[in-house]
């Protein structure tokens, strides 16, 4: 495994104790492209931090390809790029600048940064932009040039922390696409996010993640699969002290797999049950319906199954 962590755990001590990683043990293949999905605060980010050497684990083990990154973090970082959360580019340097000298600063000959700089320009579009600086640059762009940057010194291993945040849909999508191109080069990916689609699109195993702990990991299909529901039904209710009567009603249906309070409303997992949608309205109607909403199956589902709640609550 190029990825493996075994025990790993991480506490934060002080006026009140938190447990941001509470016993992780994971293994990534190679060359594949690993998600962690979950909400934030789930641990998503330390266990990151920690594969990347930016933070100590209070126990348990890291490997990247092979290196303990505690033991040995100086090896370890040569076979790691990192895209953090936020943007890290040099403002006083060029978007060519930004990349060169990461090269450089990994013992490339100046010609050897030099052409690498400009072949990583090229792979992501961004040739025409090489002497404009972070400042002028879209957060779609500026998220290209800090991957480009991650991997100039051809890591084994690139970790990309919530790629997504604060992207529109349509740099969210260019970003999909250099993720995607990246197996070309053999790079093994792990990200984190809480975008479900994100981790359905570009992902092969996914790890869900809640509360520092690993839920459950395989691959997308397979977690849908696992739910046995194909629909999920957001009933808002005005009347929302007679939660446990409505739930009682609906679950008799033929169709219902479960239904469950939620702070608006209820939740129910569904079949795909021909006329079920006109009976839940019906049966649901006296209770003060507000507004319904319907949802294919989707990893957030699977996460709803897991602990009772959505992703983003």
């Amino acid at each position: 495994m190029i990825v493996a962590l075994s025990g790993l755990r991480k506490v934060y001590e002080g006026k009140q104790t938190v447990t941001a990683v509470d016993g992780i043990d994971l293994d990534v293949e190679e060359g594949a492209l690993f998600g962690l999905l979950g909400p934030n605060g789930a641990g998503k980010t330390t266990t990151i931090s920690i594969c990347t050497t930016r933070a100590l684990p209070t126990a348990g083990r890291v490997l990247i390809a092979g290196i303990d990154v505690v033991a040995q973090p100086a090896v370890a970082r040569r076979s790691i790029g990192v895209v953090p959360q936020y943007n890290t580019l040099d403002r006083a340097c060029t978007i060519f600048e930004n990349i060169h000298f990461h090269c450089v600063y990994f013992g490339f000959s100046r010609a050897a940064a030099k052409a690498r700089t400009e072949q990583l320009l090229e792979q992501f579009h961004l040739t025409e932009r090489a002497g404009a600086y972070p400042q002028q640059l879209s957060g779609g762009l500026a998220q290209r040039v800090q991957i480009a940057r991650a991997i100039a010194h051809r890591p084994k291993v690139l970790f990309l922390d919530e790629p997504s945040a604060g992207l529109d849909p349509q740099s969210r999508i260019a970003m999909w696409e250099a993720v995607k191109g990246l197996r070309q080069e053999g790079i093994t990916v792990v990200l984190t996010t809480h975008y479900m689609e994100e981790a359905d699109e570009l992902c092969d195993r996914v790890a869900i993640i809640d509360h520092g702990k690993i839920l459950v990991q395989d691959t997308p299909a397979a977690l849908k699969a696992s739910v046995g529901v194909q629909k999920i039904y957001q009933l808002d209710l005005h009347d929302r002290e007679q939660k446990e009567k409505l739930i009682g009603e609906l679950s008799s249906l033929d169709g219902v797999a479960s239904a469950e309070k939620t702070s608006s409303g209820v939740r129910v997992m569904a079949h795909g049950v021909d006329g079920l949608l006109s009976e839940v309205v019906r049966v649901a109607n006296p209770y003060g319906l507000r507004d319904l909403s319907i949802t294919e199956t989707s990893l957030e589902t699977v996460f709803i199954r897991l602990t009772g709640r959505e992703l983003r609550e």
